[in-house]
């Protein structure tokens, strides 16, 4: 049966499971595009790296290794901007959208930097400090991409992909930031009080990363984690961070410590890679069999309308030929017949039920970006109001989490309640 012999109310419900499809298909391309972000952030992560080691003036030798890494994350832009460029920027809208455009503008532009930025470092034009900070942004404007893309997912299965993987990213660009103070302390001899402050922060703070990831990730990238902790690349860089506590400015260290910090830290960070591919190949296999379900969920749902419509016409087909039938017997124009009425609403109901089963699941994960919004949110207030730095909002942040015995989230809320409070008492009344 075609569909424009459908009822009015049975092709609404037709078209609400297909605008279903098209939302996971639209996800999939999103979800395709996060893999290869994910891909350009860890070549990103490794040209930084060397970068670092390269201006701390210890090690000249990896200009030629910090040159191969370059091209290597060329040849991942290419593979992201070729992901823009399937994006069909005139066929969707809506709010979530436009967040995610914008952040993908914020990136594009970090992006056509790079080049003058490589060249300054080559150059040795810019601190170390300058030149980690410039690629901090610049890897922080690929991973709110990513975040965007799982605020915008409406598949609860996928979201819960997405969560693991932008916590696991964000734990390991923790880890590379980790690196770099470190490769910057032990290539000047030790460690000033606010640079040490500053690996506590990091170190507490991959732990809540990476505690999310664990809450929402695969059993098998759960397993390859396991074993990344338990592995020499894992406890040697763990051991590390004692080394570096100890280093404090009237401790004095031998530059060569420079150089094994770097190659542990970044033997744990290529580790994590492993996880993160696997996390990515999760994702899509979610994807994909969330799309496979809703299309065979569709072929059903069609063959079930089908049958109701054919119940429709008969009820009416008996109607004519019934001696008792009059007009008051009718149905109103384009209704459907009280048999046909009370499965329809039956299937609306089972329809409605399964939405708000999805509803419940899909809260689960948003939670969590929720909480992660929260507490950005309140740092950027923090650094409005009191002029602070990010690194000082966030280390503010922390300290008022311990004193009061709360988690950073709690005291995040609490804060912005409060700043939400002060702000409508300032508010000018509007006039009548």
């Amino acid at each position: 049966m075609r569909e424009r012999e459908l009822p009015t109310t049975l092709r609404f419900m037709l078209a609400a499971r297909r605008s279903e499809l098209l939302g996971l298909e639209d996800l999939a391309q999103t979800c395709e595009l996060v893999t290869r972000l994910s891909r350009l952030v860890h070549a990103l992560q490794k040209e930084r790296g060397y970068s670092n080691i390269y201006l701390s003036g210890n090690a000249p030798h990896h200009r030629a290794q910090l040159d191969v890494l370059s091209l290597e994350v060329d040849a991942a832009l290419r593979e992201v901007r070729e992901g823009f460029a399937r994006i069909d920027l005139d066929a969707i809208g809506g709010p979530d959208k436009t967040r995610l455009f914008t952040r993908i503008a914020y990136a594009l532009h970090g992006l056509d930097e790079l080049p003058a930025l490589r060249r300054r470092i080559r150059e040795h034009r810019l601190s170390m400090h300058e030149a980690t900070a410039s690629l901090i942004r610049l890897i922080g404007s690929l991973l709110a991409v990513v975040f965007e893309a799982a605020d915008t997912a409406a598949d609860p299965e996928t979201t819960r992909s997405l969560v693991a993987l932008f916590n696991f990213m964000q734990g390991k660009e923790l880890a590379g930031q980790e690196r770099a103070i470190g490769v910057a302390g032990f290539a000047g001899g030790h460690f000033e009080p606010d640079k040490l402050e500053r690996l506590e922060q990091l170190w507490e703070a991959q732990e809540r990363c990476f505690a999310t990831f664990c809450r929402f990730a695969g059993p098998d990238a759960l397993a390859l984690w396991q074993a990344l902790l338990e592995s020499d690349a894992g406890s040697q860089a763990c051991r590390m961070r004692e080394v570096a506590r100890r280093a404090g400015p009237d401790n004095s260290f031998s530059a060569d410590l420079c150089e094994l910090w770097f190659e542990l830290h970044t033997r744990r960070m290529d580790a994590m890679k492993h996880v993160e591919t696997r996390l990515e190949q999760d994702l899509l296999q979610r994807c994909g069999e969330s799309i496979g379900r809703i299309r065979k969920d569709l072929l059903s749902h069609r063959k079930l309308l089908d049958g109701l419509a054919d119940m429709h016409a008969a009820a009416e087909q008996a109607r004519l030929f019934s001696v008792q039938a009059s007009d008051l017997d009718a149905p109103p124009a384009d209704g459907m017949t009280s048999m046909v009425a009370r499965s329809t609403l039956e299937l609306l109901q089972n329809q409605t039920q399964r939405m708000q089963v999805l509803r419940d699941e899909l809260d689960d994960a948003r939670r969590a970006l929720d909480e992660r919004k929260q507490v950005e949110r309140a740092k950027q207030t923090l650094m409005r109001d009191r002029q602070l730095s990010e690194s000082e909002a966030y280390a503010a942040l922390r300290k008022a989490a311990m004193d009061q015995g709360l988690s950073i989230e709690d005291v995040a809320r609490r804060l912005l309640a409060l700043s939400e409070q002060h702000e409508a008492l300032i508010r000018p009344r509007a006039r009548h």
